[in-house]
């Protein structure tokens, strides 16, 4: 094996190793959330919005974390944030009371907000560009695998072993410090920065190219994605326990169903758009199927077919359709812009996650009916995935700047090997 392949194999590793962590650390919380609502006497809405909280802080870090990165060095700033990440990771079992609860699930969040802009442009940037889709696949398998081991060790520790719900947090908190001090040992980024002759049209340049019908449409996918899916991984487990009667001890387990899927589903479907051309009906059937099992989960009342429904919707839904859209942003935008780009796109993405676990929450205090959140996360993928169909079908704009010195100067892109 020679050392460039060395490199691609310890970049995927270490960051899918990265996400699992990050979501390990964000699904901590889902199953013992009927636990710390008793012990401080909270209703759906605030366990909602320990959540929320969560993820606004982590939604507003994205740009700032793309312009940051771009500045000083992307695994500088992914790093930093990633020991910060650590550290409210800890402390969230340490604090008592839910407005300091709520304070360090907010730094936690901005922690984690360094991470995905960064990263997605360091491995897009160095990973070969024909294998885009699925390397990118393999490094989301850790979202995956993180989704499973914050599920069952939260419920294991808690309700098996008996332990405090806090140790789950003291755990995973070093673990992820861990994790920072691998990554910024091991992982280099070369890439290039970008040294523009005239830096007025360069920056109109940009924001065009940002805002291009491919990237807005992809961002309006990705927000309604995002939304079921948050949705879905903050209530899953308080759902199967308080709707269908599930012991607390096999919640973990049977949410687990969804990420354990989507690691086969994600590799099948980043491998497919790595080699298809047009995108739109892979894309298009994704979104609709994965539509559909979010209604039915909670619509029907056979058990079975609730198991199934939860499993088709990993294979298909939010774990296997990133991989896609990664790849289908990158080919949309400029090496230089990677960083930039990323973040807009998790940002677009995560303010739905802002909104998914309080929104649930509340509409389950005003009706009594937790299932009302699944029919709206079902409702906006299916729109979404409709509005995908009118990207348009080249990327002309991307190639131009991309190639083009004489408008914009300069710009340095590295080769992809």
């Amino acid at each position: 094996m020679n050392h460039t392949k060395k490199n691609y194999i310890l970049i995927t590793v270490l960051f899918s190793l990265g996400w699992a962590f990050m979501y390990a650390d964000r699904n901590i919380l889902s199953p013992i959330m009927s636990v710390i609502g008793e012990d401080w006497n909270l209703s759906k809405s605030e366990l909602g919005l320990m959540s929320t909280v969560f993820f606004t802080t982590y939604a507003l870090m994205q740009i700032p974390a793309g312009f940051l990165a771009d500045r000083f060095g992307r695994v500088k700033v992914l790093v930093g944030g990633y020991l910060l990440f650590a550290v409210g990771t800890f402390f969230s079992g340490i604090v008592s009371g839910l407005g300091l609860f709520l304070v360090v699930r907010a730094i936690t969040g901005f922690g984690e907000g360094t991470y995905y802009g960064p990263q997605y442009a360091i491995s897009s940037a160095t990973l070969p560009k024909k294998y885009r889709g699925f390397s990118s696949a393999i490094i989301n398998s850790g979202m995956a695998l993180g989704i499973s081991a914050g599920f069952i060790a939260s419920s294991y520790l808690t309700f098996t072993l008996h332990k405090s719900w806090q140790t789950s947090f003291f755990v995973f908190g070093i673990l992820t410090a861990v994790v920072a001090i691998l990554i910024g040992v091991f992982i280099k980024d070369d890439v290039k920065k970008p040294i523009p002759a005239k830096k007025e049209p360069v920056q109109k340049a940009n924001l065009k190219i940002l805002l291009s019908r491919n990237h807005i449409f992809t961002y309006i996918l990705i927000f309604c994605s995002l939304y079921g899916f948050f949705g879905m991984l903050t209530w899953l487990p308080y759902y199967l326990q308080t709707v269908r009667g599930v012991d607390g001890s096999q919640t973990g387990i049977i949410s687990s169903l969804v990420p354990w899927a989507s690691i086969p589903g994600a590799l099948l479907f980043g491998y497919l758009s790595d080699h298809i051309k047009n995108k739109k009906p892979l894309v298009l059937f994704l979104a609709l199927l994965g539509a559909i099992c979010q209604i039915v989960i909670p619509y029907t009342q056979n058990y079975s077919l609730m198991i199934t429904g939860l499993v088709i919707y990993g294979m298909v839904g939010k774990l296997a359709l990133d991989p896609i859209l990664v790849s289908y942003v990158a080919e949309n935008t400029p090496t230089v812009m990677y960083s930039r780009a990323y973040s807009i796109f998790n940002f677009a993405g995560m303010v739905s996650s802002i909104f998914a676990p309080y929104i649930t929450g509340y509409f389950a205090d005003l009706t009594g009916h937790l299932e009302i959140g699944f029919y709206i996360s079902g409702a906006l993928l299916f729109i979404g995935g409709l509005l995908f169909m009118f990207t348009n079908k080249e990327p002309n704009a991307v190639a131009a700047l991309e190639t083009a010195d004489t408008d914009f100067g300069s710009i340095a892109v590295p080769n992809h090997r």
